[in-house]
């Protein structure tokens, strides 16, 4: 194999894990696909002997920095809501103080039958933190730039939040999995990430992290944390390109890890990945039995040492090789630690939010429910 075809082959990795790294290029179905997208008859709009029942009622958590005009985007949901025999939505605006979960706590005291984050994944998060353990379920309207759940979903995402409400209305409920990431010791964060956790939803900097999709440290982190957002507003999740071009052979580091309480051999890594489901873009499989219901969550140690360990591990993805190498380790467990030298950019669902030196992962059994296309 020549040199050029194993460039090639690690310059192919290296937009697979771009994808990774920012949780943009993760589409599809995951590990179970639903049924068929067909609309749903409204299942509530009559009770027995044709009395009509009070109109359903979703609660929307806008994030306004996605809209020019928030005004035309409320109006347009609530014509949608009707034509669904839906009433009029709720609508609640995130602050800087709170991205998102004081506001769907309201919802759910205002007693909505479905929350629904219309903005970005950080939002999303935030809204999911207050969803899990209830039964409430979630209903995505994705505007950011990621859309990383929507993707694994097949959930409607762009410019026509319209059916996405449609699902959100009318769908069937999925119950998925919430990975949760503290940092120890928590260092200064790259952007505020308050409200994302448990508590507080004001204060000091929270160190206890929701992500629904992967979260992770090294190569992955340095692509989002090296991304302007000048570069993203032109360009959108392209602009990822650019800096992951520049980081691939970003330095190894050593990381001292466990899963469920057994210490792991020592590795050096370019990233270490943890993930509730692994399936990316044209079917590619980085993580293959991940899946986004099962308990566990899934992690990856990418550790290629030159261009010929990428062209191994580009081999072994493109090829949807179960069989693990030194530059690719798998595997799987409820409960992680991951321990290194230095301090190092840290990213949930393609959002950098700050760096640590050890990391803990844990993950909640089908804690929130989402809504998605298909019929019970």
């Amino acid at each position: 194999m020549s040199d050029w075809t194993l460039l090639a082959l690690a310059v192919a990795l290296c937009l697979i894990l771009i994808g990774i790294a920012v949780a943009l290029v993760l589409t599809g179905p995951g590990t179970r696909r639903g049924r068929d997208a067909r609309s749903r008859p409204e299942r509530s709009s009559f009770r027995r002997g044709g009395e009509k029942r009070t109109p359903r009622r979703a609660g929307i958590i806008i994030n306004p920095t996605k809209f020019d005009d928030v005004a035309a985007v409320r109006q347009e949901l609530t014509e949608a809501s009707r034509a669904l025999d839906w009433a009029e939505p709720l609508f609640i605006e995130t602050t800087i103080d709170d991205p998102g979960t004081g506001q769907a706590r309201v919802a759910i005291e205002e007693g909505v039958d479905v929350v629904c984050p219309l903005g970005g994944d950080g939002t999303i998060r935030a809204v999911a933190v207050a969803l899990a353990g209830t039964r409430t379920p979630m209903g995505l309207l994705p505007r950011g730039t990621g859309n990383l759940l929507a993707r694994n979903l097949d959930i409607p995402f762009g410019t026509d939040i319209t059916e996405a409400l449609r699902v959100a209305c009318s769908g069937r409920n999925k119950s998925i999995d919430v990975g949760w990431l503290e940092l120890d010791p928590v260092e200064e964060p790259a952007t505020e990430d308050t409200g994302q956790a448990e508590e507080p939803i004001e204060g000091p900097p929270v160190d206890r992290h929701p992500f629904l999709v992967m979260a992770g440290m090294g190569l992955d982190a340095e692509i989002m944390s090296g991304t302007s957002e000048e570069l993203k507003n032109k360009v959108g999740w392209t602009a990822y390109f650019v800096t992951g071009g520049r980081k691939l052979f970003v330095k190894r580091f050593r990381v001292r890890w466990s899963i469920d309480g057994q210490e792991q051999p020592e590795v050096r890594a370019r990233t270490i990945l943890f993930g509730n489901c692994g399936t990316l873009q044209g079917g590619l499989q980085l993580l293959p039995d991940a899946a986004y219901d099962d308990g566990l969550l899934d992690a990856v140690v990418v550790a290629p040492k030159t261009i010929l360990g990428w062209g191994s591990v580009a081999v072994r993805v493109i090829g949807r090789s179960r069989k693990d190498a030194a530059e690719l380790i798998r595997t799987s467990g409820r409960t992680y630690t991951a321990e290194v030298d230095e301090p190092r950019p840290v990213q949930v669902d393609g959002d950098v939010i700050g760096e640590a030196s050890r990391m803990r992962l844990t993950v909640d059994h089908q804690a929130v429910i989402v809504r998605v296309a298909g019929t019970d």
